[in-house]
């Protein structure tokens, strides 16, 4: 096995080396090898974007104008003057010779044309799509998740945009849990308008990281990170419920002004509208009011001496015995005997051809045996237990359906007096 050729990093005037400790090659680090590979096409982004925010728009548009015009992909001088012609001529001929010089335009002499060089046309591809999504609410995540469906589509899947779409879905749900936890409102509103701009995108990524994992070619490395992609996502469409149950719960805590129809809530959301200067003036005229003693009544006190004089000697005299000691049961005999019977059930059915009554097939040995084929069941077409390894994995993934009624039929054998009516279907071979 011979080993590539390492990017050139010594050329004159560079200072790359200048970087780095004594005794360390750039060329040998992971993080940077990628970086030099690529460094042709850094040039070009070097190129645009270095500079005064002003030159780098000017040559942003240029370059954009000139590779709009697919039909015609060639220019002449004449044809850029004419299109440019609300440009500078100097500031114009300036512009193309930097792009030229920089190998993002390529001039061919004998026909006296310009055209985009490869370099160009990828950089102008790349900023197209990132421009598509200027402006949108979390841009961050659909510009990630456009950039991993590319990449499966055309079968070129890149660890490093996976684990860049990982990351931000891990921070969106630290925000949401954050959210939840403070216990506001008004952060709990912000988080669920979130939630819902990052819905589409949510869902588009769960579709394709479904077809990403469903390709047996992927590697182990990247098979681990769109599974933690898949949990995440999973995660984040279950915030809905997790949210309108703290807003339901923050909904009871709400206290009301009298007949006014406003609420607490209602005050701090004016509240919060208001300037610093108002606030003051608002903070000055409520330390006027004092708080207005209330006496105890004599019906409150007959309350507490009743507690104090016979409740509490009650609770003084009653004793309570604790249950004898025992020994706790053996769980791993209860598992090993459940993976039996569970392997045992995956083969009655594998045995089974079409169609088979659900009694037929749950029905055997003893009622907690039963109970227990029933309860397995319940994982067919499941999911999240379909990605899982082992026998749970193989049964969630079994060709079967099971279609079952509200009504029940006699069965009086094994321990089972009846049953729900319901047949298993099988659906594949």
């Amino acid at each position: 096995m011979t080993r590539s050729p390492l990017p050139e990093i010594n050329s004159a005037g560079s200072l790359l080396g200048e970087f780095f400790a004594q005794g360390i090659e750039a060329a040998d680090l992971p993080a940077l090898f990628p970086l030099l590979r690529a460094r042709e096409t850094l040039n070009a982004f070097i190129t645009l974007f270095r500079g005064g925010e002003d030159e780098v728009l000017v040559r942003l548009m240029v370059l954009r104008e000139i590779g709009m015009r697919a039909d015609v992909p060639y220019w002449s001088s004449q044809e850029l003057q004419a299109h440019f012609a609300y440009l500078d001529t100097v500031k114009l001929d300036t512009v193309l010779k930097r792009l030229r010089e920089n190998d993002l335009l390529v001039w061919d002499a004998e026909q006296r044309i310009y055209q985009l060089s490869a370099a160009g046309r990828v950089t102008l591809s790349a900023l197209a799509t990132l421009l598509s999504f200027a402006g949108e609410n979390d841009a961050e995540l659909g510009y990630i998740t456009a950039q991993v469906a590319a990449g499966q589509a055309v079968g070129k899947i890149s660890a490093e945009t996976l684990q860049h779409l990982l990351g931000r879905l891990n921070e969106l749900q630290n925000e949401f849990d954050q959210a939840v936890l403070a216990g506001s409102e008004f952060r709990l509103r912000r988080s669920q308008e979130k939630l819902a701009s990052v819905w589409h995108w949510v869902e588009k990524g769960t579709e394709i990281i479904r077809a990403i994992t469903a390709d047996g070619d992927l590697d182990t490395a990247t098979y681990r990170i769109a599974h933690s992609i898949g949990q995440a996502q999973s995660r984040m469409l279950r915030m809905t419920g997790v949210f309108q149950r703290a807003v339901n719960s923050l909904e009871r805590q709400r206290v009301h002004l009298g007949q006014s129809g406003l609420s607490s809530s209602d005050i701090v959301a004016w509240l919060r509208k208001l300037s610093q200067e108002r606030l003051v003036a608002i903070a000055n005229q409520a330390l006027i009011a004092y708080p207005q003693p209330l006496f105890v009544t004599p019906n409150e006190m007959l309350d507490t001496a009743e507690y104090e004089l016979l409740e509490r000697e009650r609770e003084k005299a009653a004793h309570s015995i604790l249950p004898p000691s025992s020994d706790a049961p053996e769980t791993g005999r209860i598992e090993a005997e459940r993976l039996v019977l569970l392997e045992q059930f995956l083969g009655n059915l594998n045995s089974i051809a079409t169609d088979a009554d659900l009694g037929d097939v749950v029905v055997g040995g003893d009622y907690p045996q039963a109970a227990y084929r029933m309860s397995l069941l319940a994982l067919l077409n499941d999911t999240e237990s379909g990605i899982l390894t082992g026998p749970v994995a193989e049964l969630a993934t079994a060709p079967f359906r099971l279609n079952v009624s509200r009504e029940t039929r006699k069965i009086n054998r094994d321990g089972v007096r009846e049953i729900s009516v319901g047949m298993l279907e099988r659906t594949g071979p």
